[in-house]
């Protein structure tokens, strides 16, 4: 169901969604942020333990190790990150249906490209990068 807007929407009206839209900004990137805290941690983990592991030539096997860990919390931050991004994509088209077009989300370009990095952080570990 798709209602067009009207030609010309009160100067309140306009400010509202663009309140909004800017709210809806602001939540995609806390969790832009929350992710990549998420993706680096795993990733400084990885990288810091191994080298840790090498040093001191510890062989000692643990049920999860510094790896699997690290490729939790990465895969956890990709996963919250494309979640978030849904939902931002849907609260925007909801916003346009409603009131017609709005600006472009920069926050959703910054999240597509930090879930690229978080991608290819998630494969350098599992291929022991």
């Amino acid at each position: 169901m798709t209602t067009t807007a009207p030609a010309e929407l009160p100067a309140a009206t306009k400010l509202a969604v663009d309140r909004t839209r800017l709210a809806y900004e602001r939540t995609l990137m806390a969790w832009v942020r929350t992710s990549a805290s998420m993706i680096s941690f795993g990733f400084t983990i990885y990288k810091g333990l191994q080298y840790l592991r090498d040093e001191t030539k510890d062989q000692v096997q643990h049920v999860i190790g510094p790896r699997e860990f690290a490729m939790g919390l990465i895969a956890v931050g990709v996963i919250a990150l494309g979640l978030a991004s849904l939902e931002h994509r849907y609260n925007l088209n909801q916003l346009r249906q409603e009131y017609g077009p709005i600006r472009p989300s920069v926050a959703a370009v910054v999240a597509f490209l930090l879930s690229i990095l978080g991608v290819l952080s998630l494969i350098a570990v599992a291929l022991h990068l």
